[in-house]
């Protein structure tokens, strides 16, 4: 069944985006060598979350919004283990990260919560 969202005002395509933001803060204080490690990496899968839940929700299917939902979702768990793995690696302190680190489990709460009211 065709269901149309229009992603634009879903709550979550919203935090995502503003979650995107502080990725990019965040990311700037890690050492110039992990331009293209990490940092880059870290960047791609924050992207990934609001550019998923748009490409769903824009092909219009249940089924195919879930798929994409899958991919936000995944990406997130990524994004996850990276802030983790600045922590170990010392770029950044428990305290720089716990805020974004809560606003992320947030929105893998809310790309869950959507995609259970479309199965």
């Amino acid at each position: 069944m065709r269901k149309s969202h229009n992603f634009r005002e879903l709550k979550v395509w919203m935090r995502s985006r503003a979650l995107v933001k502080e990725v990019y803060k965040l990311s700037k204080k890690f050492p110039k060598e992990e331009i293209f490690g990490l940092t880059q990496q870290m960047r791609r899968c924050a992207v990934s979350i609001p550019s998923n839940i748009a490409e769903g929700c824009g092909r219009g299917t249940n089924p195919q919004i879930v798929h994409f939902l899958d991919i936000a979702h995944g990406s997130a768990c990524e994004l996850e283990t990276q802030l983790y793995l600045s922590i170990d690696l010392a770029y950044v302190l428990d305290n720089e990260v716990n805020k974004l680190m809560q606003e992320l489990n947030e929105i893998q709460k809310m790309i869950l919560g959507f995609r259970a009211t479309l199965e």
